[in-house]
């Protein structure tokens, strides 16, 4: 990338990077995600997010007052026309150290499920039990993703619409087992900046072919009516993502997260109401 002879060009990628730089810290400080001495494993997929993550990351390394590693690793699914050079190839250029983890989970993912059925669920899972053991066998502390505030507000509204749960993608997560902490830098990150970075960066971005473009998928579906809304009104996603960050338990309906049958008025108040009555 040589933006010297666009010096307006130069300047909004400086205020684009200062940006992401700023948000993605601001994650990593709010949610205590990088500690001293951690072993950072940022996963490659080889799309927009995951480059821009690494590049934020390596960027705030250099000047954090802590220190930590990064190791990239790339899972290399065995998807026909994979190409195998882009990443070691990328990553070789900038002094990164990487690893290949080399897992045929997509013929596993081809023989399960039915053809024309959406592959992203099972694929998902078998990527993250890759990812998860390797991440053991390197001695990874913390596993970085590269989901940002968009992915975040999608999976809400998936969770609702489709699940009948009031859930997401945290920002900071332990695995079930316990042994692993994934987390999530570009949680504070929109969506669009993240695609302008990339595209001013031109990274050798490799698209995932897995499943073709599922066009209809449930995700596509809510990533549209969220964009729409934006559109619509804007900064209604700013509101709705400020409103996972501000739970009010008493005011839902969830008798697990909060004590409706518990709850009772104070004899005082009851007496005062009475009195009040006569």
């Amino acid at each position: 990338m040589d933006l010297s002879n666009n010096p307006k060009e130069k300047l909004e990628f400086n205020k684009l990077q200062k940006r992401l730089r700023r948000l993605t810290g601001q994650a990593i400080v709010d949610f205590n995600m990088i500690e001293d001495g951690d072993k950072v494993m940022v996963c490659l997929s080889g799309g927009k997010d995951s480059f821009t993550m690494l590049d934020i990351l390596r960027n705030l390394q250099a000047s954090a007052p802590i220190h930590f590693s990064i190791i990239a690793v790339n899972l290399d699914q065995k998807q026909p026309g994979f190409p195998e050079h882009v990443l070691p190839a990328y990553l070789d250029e900038i002094g990164v150290d990487y690893h290949i983890l080399e897992r045929d989970t997509y013929s596993i993912v081809k023989e399960i499920v039915p053809e024309g059925k959406t592959t992203c669920g099972l694929c998902s899972r078998l990527r993250r039990g890759s990812l998860y053991g390797f991440a053991e066998e390197i001695g990874a502390t913390k596993i970085a993703l590269g989901h940002h505030r968009d992915d975040i507000l999608e999976t809400l509204f998936l969770n609702m619409f489709f699940g009948g749960k009031l859930k997401s993608m945290p920002p900071k997560l332990l695995s079930d087992d316990g042994k692993h902490m994934v987390i999530r830098p570009l949680a504070y990150c929109k969506e669009k900046d993240i695609q302008a970075f990339a595209d001013m960066k031109a990274y050798p971005i490799i698209p995932c072919n897995l499943c073709g473009s599922q066009e209809n998928l449930q995700r596509q579906v809510v990533k549209d009516m969220l964009q729409q809304w934006e559109k619509d009104y804007p900064g209604r996603t700013d509101s709705m993502f400020t409103a996972m960050q501000n739970v009010v338990p008493s005011h839902l309906a969830d008798n697990e997260l909060f004590d409706f049958k518990g709850l009772k008025q104070s004899e005082d108040a009851f007496n005062k109401l009475n009195i009040i009555s006569l």
